[in-house]
């Protein structure tokens, strides 16, 4: 009944929300479980729907060091996988919408080592991040971008021998594709650090309707924590949407030549960023107050001028700048305010390389049609080539902007069955198929394939039907005249 109740309650609020496009996203993985549950706020669904289709489940030894703003049901299970060099899960979704996937981790010492894995994190064939867990505490990671297919992968890959890459949960929303317009839709954003200022509580959904995680953070020097005085926020003009409770705390510094200088959370090498700053005047100005600010870079001007409006929210976007670690951002009283800086909000995000349009989409249709012809190779997911150091065991693909495979190696798989049509990968150059049970006519496509250059024997069954047995030598002879006859077709 509790289920049920959760939700009627997260479609109750979703209906309630700005309105998004078509066929909203909102989707919540409990990757390790094997059944549903209700945190309060969200339904879970075990990741056994379907989603996944290798790796173990385990429950961690401990959840106390989870934050509050994660889900400590969500994170007491998890999903590893010894094998593979990566695993996916896949999850459907409308083709073009804007989203924001957010991949959780938490170790909690499940395998009794001791030992935290790092390992990589990969969307549709993109590198995103390498995941550091520690164990402690959580960690997430957060990617807006627009999906170019009516799927999304999300998948983990191993870049150290011995340490086992895993995850615990995965939540994928649906945002405005208004929001966070300020950046190439060919790429996409990772987010750094996302802070609710003056405030002792991280806020999310339902309280944000898009569930962006605003943390709140202390360390700010010579600052005040204040709270906005504002009967009502207007924000409706806002292109990000900024929640209603992120505005009504600020910070603001103790005299007017003092800074708040922001904790980007950046990397140490240098990165394009992108950065949004929300501004809300917590108190009606006399005529003799003025208030503006500025967000300087290593102590000089970087941005345009911000008037913080009382009862409505300006944001400031900065884009194709460059920054690090060591980069001072600081947010400055203009020399015409007579009153000290404020800051209400901000999100600090790294801006990826141009987006892949994954591998080649005629050669995915037919390995997925070998896929579901044999099943033992249905657990590999995730784009099949890229990224290239992380394509799929058994094939090998070209470099073009949109790979195609050219070899697939799958001698000793034990596939019994039919060999589906390869016609239309017209890279291919090389067919291992030796040491199975394929069974059938032998396809005529072979010969048509114009780059193929080997083809491996397969060892074959009698035909149920009236057919001939056909032994490996006699197979091979075929296959070797197809070629010879393919060869005098291309002279």
């Amino acid at each position: 009944m509790a289920i049920v109740f959760i939700l009627f309650l997260t479609l109750l609020l979703a209906a309630l929300s700005p309105s998004l496009s078509s066929s909203p996203t909102f989707v919540n993985i409990d990757c390790g479980s094997n059944s549903t549950f209700a945190d309060g706020v969200f339904l879970w669904l075990p990741d056994v729907y379907s989603y996944v289709q290798n790796g173990d489940s385990h429950v961690v030894q401990y959840t106390d060091p989870v934050p509050r703003y994660m889900s400590r049901t969500a994170m007491s299970t998890l999903r590893a996988f010894p094998t593979l060099k990566k695993n996916c899960y896949t999850v459907n979704v409308v083709k073009g919408q804007k989203l924001l996937v957010r991949a959780s981790f938490f170790y909690g010492n499940y395998d009794g080592k001791n030992s935290p894995p790092t390992f990589d994190l990969h969307f549709d064939g993109n590198f995103w991040a390498t995941v550091n867990t520690t164990g402690v505490r959580g960690v997430y990671h957060e990617a807006i971008y627009v999906n170019k297919k009516n799927t999304t992968s999300v998948c983990v890959a191993q870049i150290f021998k011995d340490q086992v890459p895993f995850i615990s949960g995965l939540e994928i929303r649906s945002l405005e594709m208004s929001m966070y317009s300020h950046v190439d839709s060919g790429r996409a954003l990772f987010l750094s650090n996302r802070v609710n200022a003056g405030a002792n509580f991280s806020t999310r959904y339902p309280y944000d309707a898009y569930d962006r995680i605003w943390r709140a953070q202390g360390g700010f020097f010579s600052v005040d924590n204040v709270v906005n005085k504002a009967p009502s926020i207007d924000t409706s003009k806002a292109e990000n949407q900024p929640p209603l409770t992120v505005l009504r705390t600020a910070i603001k510094t103790t005299g007017t030549s003092r800074g708040i200088v922001l904790n980007t959370d950046l990397p140490t090498n240098g990165e394009s960023v992108y950065i949004t700053a929300y501004f809300s005047e917590i108190t009606r100005l006399l005529p003799n107050q003025t208030r503006s600010v500025q967000v300087y870079k290593n102590i000089v001007p970087y941005s345009q001028l911000v008037v913080p409006p009382f009862g409505s929210v300006s944001e400031l976007h900065i884009t194709n700048m460059t920054a690090n670690s060591n980069t001072i951002l600081a947010v400055f009283a203009a020399k015409s305010s007579n009153l000290p800086p404020l800051l209400n909000a901000y999100e600090v995000y790294t801006v990826s390389g141009a987006l892949t349009d994954g591998t080649n989409s005629d050669d995915v249709k037919r390995l997925a049609a070998l896929q579901r012809e044999f099943k033992v190779l249905q657990k590999w997911s995730g784009d099949p080539c890229l990224p290239s150091s992380f394509s799929w065991e058994w094939l090998e693909c070209n470099s073009d902007a949109s790979p195609r495979v050219t070899k697939l190696n799958l001698g000793s798989f034990g596939l019994s069955g039919m060999l589906p049509d390869l016609s239309s990968m017209t890279e291919l150059e090389t067919i291992d198929l030796h040491n199975n049970s394929l069974f059938g006519p032998i396809p005529s496509f072979l010969g048509s394939l114009p780059k193929l250059k080997l083809l491996c024997e397969i060892k074959r069954h009698r035909e149920q039907e009236g057919g001939i047995n056909v032994d490996n030598h006699t197979l091979f002879v075929i296959a070797s005249v197809t070629l010879f006859l393919l060869q005098l077709k291309n002279l």
